[in-house]
């Protein structure tokens, strides 16, 4: 088997994996977990996991999430990250080109590591790269 590239996964992906609907996006995340072991996400899909399950009053699932987060690797917005982050802030509001709140983040973390993303959002973050960020995509949903 042709070795699969750690990845950080965007929200939506992580999501899709938890609720297992996607059948193409838990084969993916079959095949990479026999490889890595365990799931890599951003600081900011904690927040917008939590966020989500708050929202919704869905505090089991909260708690559930919870409980698995020691054994997912959670990357920090870190001074380099968000340096690239604040760039890509810059770059999309200077050309109109504005996305959600967390994306140029998750994206700043994928750079900063060295990562590809792996998203089912490739529109939004297509404009990231679009701007000549050295942002790699990788669509899980496809």
């Amino acid at each position: 088997m042709e070795r699969m590239e750690k990845v950080l996964l965007d929200t939506d992906i992580f999501s899709e994996i938890t609720k297992r609907k996607n059948p193409k996006v838990e084969a993916r995340a079959i095949e990479y977990r026999k490889i890595w072991k365990h799931y890599t996400i951003s600081v900011l899909t904690v927040l917008e996991q939590v966020k989500g399950f708050q929202k919704i009053k869905r505090f089991d699932a909260l708690q559930d999430f919870l409980l698995k987060l020691p054994k997912i690797e959670v990357l920090l917005l870190d001074i380099d990250a968000s340096k690239i982050a604040g760039s890509i802030y810059g770059d999309l509001e200077r050309t109109g080109q504005t996305i959600g709140r967390c994306d140029p983040m998750i994206a700043g973390i994928a750079i900063a590591n060295n990562l590809i993303l792996a998203t089912g959002n490739t529109e939004h973050y297509g404009r990231i790269k679009g701007l000549g960020y050295p942002l790699i995509l990788e669509n899980w949903k496809e």
